[in-house]
């Protein structure tokens, strides 16, 4: 189980830090999500189970511990034998009941978190993202955004008017050096408006707003919910809703909060123009 444990976390951890981070790189995070699936899928196969059983075996000789016969009856460690034999094998206890089991847990709740609608709109997502010149740049999943995902939000007209916006945009932020070394789609929505462009493509602006909205209502949301069973504990279960809200803006964005001086603080609160939250 120590080395299931080792090998599944190997496979899912880069996933795992590339979904915490705050400014995520939607097309890594898809590829991630591909790949991470990919892997659990090989090592459900056979080989797999085959490739990680000498690993095992091959650390059971190194450390001289006693090798389990896989054709034998499986008895549970620290229990008596007597009696207790069902006619399961050490194979069937270890590679179907354990191995197969686990993995077959983390491949369905990475398809139930990334199921085939949410795959598709992450996946239509990343065509906006800007970096290598915006490489990932797809004008068919921008229009299937738009017309499957926030039809809601666009007029007809808006709609038949998209695709060609679409080209002109992508033709002009290419051409113009100040969009080269964007990173994610939070810079690129700051820089069309600081070059004025999100008036000029305003349909593609209203496009890429709606897709800024999608991670601050799913990550960001999740993260504040964790972090209120640490601000709203059994002392504080009676706290108001603005007080809860002070403290949960100060735990959530901790890092930003660090940066301010102590002095700054309690000048603000020397001037008056600050309330007491804690």
């Amino acid at each position: 189980m120590a080395h299931l444990m080792q090998e599944i976390f190997g496979y899912t951890d880069e996933l795992s830090r590339a979904l915490q981070k705050q400014d995520q790189d939607i097309v890594h995070a898809i590829e991630l999500v591909d790949i991470t699936k990919y892997h659990l899928e090989g090592l459900r196969t056979d080989p797999g189970w085959d490739d990680f059983l000498k690993k095992v075996t091959s650390f059971w000789t190194k450390h001289k511990i006693k090798i389990v016969d896989m054709e034998g009856p499986y008895f549970p460690a620290g229990q008596p034998r007597r009696g207790f034999f069902n006619g399961a094998t050490n194979y069937h206890r270890f590679k179907v009941d354990m191995y197969a089991s686990v993995i077959d847990r983390q491949i369905s709740e990475l398809n139930g978190r990334f199921d085939e609608v949410n795959t598709d709109l992450l996946s239509c997502m990343a065509a906006f993202c800007p970096l290598r010149l915006f490489a990932a740049y797809d004008q068919e999943k921008l229009v299937r955004l738009a017309t499957k995902f926030y039809a809601n939000d666009f007029t007809s007209d808006e709609l038949a008017r998209l695709p060609w916006q679409l080209n002109m945009y992508v033709t002009h932020v290419r051409r113009d050096e100040r969009f080269q070394n964007l990173k994610n789609l939070c810079d690129l929505s700051v820089m069309l408006v600081e070059t004025n462009k999100h008036e000029q493509y305003y349909i593609v602006y209203k496009l890429l707003k709606l897709v800024l909205i999608l991670p601050v209502a799913t990550a960001s949301v999740e993260r504040v919910f964790s972090s209120m069973n640490y601000v709203k504990n059994k002392l504080r279960s009676k706290m108001g809703d603005d007080y809860l809200n002070n403290c949960l803006v100060t735990f959530v964005e901790r890092e930003f909060f660090n940066q301010v001086k102590d002095e700054d603080v309690i000048n603000l609160f020397q001037k008056g123009n600050c309330k007491v939250i804690l």
